[in-house]
């Protein structure tokens, strides 16, 4: 049985985890559980180390722009909280309205403002961290001008919790913007997407966010319906700007004289509206069924990476309608079977609809500006699997991670990927910074 323990200092974060590496008990650490699904099937758990009594902005330097902030903390309330002072901490990643500060800086996730403002990593400056012998230790400062020392928070970040816990954090802040706006622009296939990104990347628009969105299937009524194999990908690209008004509406008239926007159809929204457009922008994906992968892609080959991710899921269509010897679940599937322990039982571990056959369909989801996002793939196990090895091995796309996926998915390919090079120097930091192995339950990247 998992036993779970909940904190309320950070001195009781380190001796759970020296007892627990004593007694050589598996650990996994969590927040509000909004990723308790992603990374590899969890082994078996002893304790569970429940973060969220730790929840308080610590000290916020609002002349410097500095707040320091325990992992239990959620990023609404946080941003409640520094709001008053008009700041923010510009993070949007999926379930924003539920995530932790730690849960964040451990997947190192993140939304449409990393066009602007860039990933947990970028924004921490320090850090205060338990690991596995009891011992509390800080990296970093609470000044944004801080060079001494290694730079244990960004090797930290998006670690998922396999090398020690989170206890607190300290980020640079940026003030709130005093208006914003949000330009999409529907284009009908892949050339005119990306010709419209190129002439956004080559202007002097300095958007917060610039997204695209683009798929293989088309709406009717609200409600998507499949198309047939082959039919080219449609999308938008959403560009939001947010400063000074007269700066704002300057960035929206200058976008739209852009000859390639000029012949794309327009929506600006603002207010209520726009803050329900980026709602619906965020869940798009996870709202809707299949797997669900995160990858990178050159910004200036956009074209060249849709295309070559319609080309590997073509063939893959075929295998859809292909028999399935898991199409009712075993009692013992770990995504269908009654939750054994307190971690299965969170919210946003299962896709809706899983394990239901769905004709297939392709979408994807992302910073234009980086090359990142989210690519989601609604067919069946061993389709997925396919396209997901496929996207391994294409130059096209580089760090393919499933970030959601069923128990069957990932008996098929593994989460991570392989490591390559890289798998050495993991294993090292593993060894080095939990030689007992007691943390994560395998669920992490090393």
């Amino acid at each position: 049985m998992t036993e779970v323990i909940e904190p309320a200092t950070a001195a009781d974060v380190a001796a759970a985890l020296r007892h627990a590496s004593d007694e050589r008990r598996s650990v996994v650490i969590r927040g509000a559980g909004t990723k308790s699904g992603w990374g590899r099937p969890a082994g078996h758990i002893d304790v569970l180390l429940d973060m969220r009594r730790l929840n308080r902005v610590l000290a916020h330097q609002h002349g410097d722009l500095t707040a320091i902030i325990e992992a239990g903390a959620t990023l609404h309330d946080v941003n409640h909280a520094l709001a008053r002072h008009s700041q923010w901490l510009p993070l949007d990643p999926p379930f924003a309205e539920h995530a932790t500060i730690g849960g964040i800086l451990a997947t190192n996730d993140s939304g449409p403002l990393r066009h602007r403002y860039g990933t947990p990593r970028d924004l921490v400056i320090g850090i205060q961290l338990a690991t596995t012998d009891g011992v509390l230790s800080k990296a970093g400062g609470q000044v944004v001008k801080n060079v001494a020392g290694y730079d244990l928070s960004k090797l930290v970040a998006g670690s998922f919790g396999s090398l020690a816990a989170f206890v607190s954090a300290t980020f640079k802040l940026t003030p709130l913007p005093a208006a914003s706006k949000t330009l999409t622009l529907e284009v009908p296939d892949v050339a005119s997407l990306a010709q419209v990104v190129r002439t956004v990347m080559a202007s002097q628009l300095e958007p917060i966010a610039f997204e695209v969105a683009a798929t293989n299937t088309t709406t009717e009524a609200g409600r998507p319906f499949r198309t047939d194999v082959g039919r080219p990908f449609r999308g938008a690209v959403i560009l939001r700007f947010a400063s000074l008004p007269d700066v704002v509406d300057a960035q929206i008239d200058e976008a739209k004289a852009l000859a390639p926007l000029k012949r794309c159809p327009t929506t600006i929204v603002e207010g209520d509206r726009e803050r329900a457009l980026w709602r619906e922008h965020a869940m798009r994906l996870w709202d809707a069924d299949g797997a669900i992968v995160r990858a990178s892609w050159l910004p200036a080959d956009i074209a060249a990476a849709l295309n070559e991710l319609e080309r590997i899921a073509e063939p893959a269509m075929a295998m859809e309608h292909a028999p399935s010897d898991r199409t009712e679940r075993e009692p013992s599937d770990q995504m269908e079977r009654e939750p054994s322990n307190q971690m299965e039982r969170e919210p946003f571990r299962r896709a809706p609809g899983a394990g239901l056959k769905a004709s297939p369909s392709i979408e994807v989801i992302g910073r234009a500006g980086v090359g990142a996002g989210l690519i989601r793939i609604d067919a069946n196990e061993p389709a997925q699997a396919r396209i997901i090895g496929q996207l391994r091995e294409t130059a096209a796309f580089g760090n393919v991670v499933i970030v959601r996926g069923s128990a069957a998915l990932k008996a098929l390919v593994d989460v991570w990927g392989p490591q390559g090079d890289r798998q050495s120097l993991l294993g090292s930091l593993k060894r080095a910074f939990d030689p007992d192995g007691v943390l994560n339950a395998g669920r992490g990247p090393l």
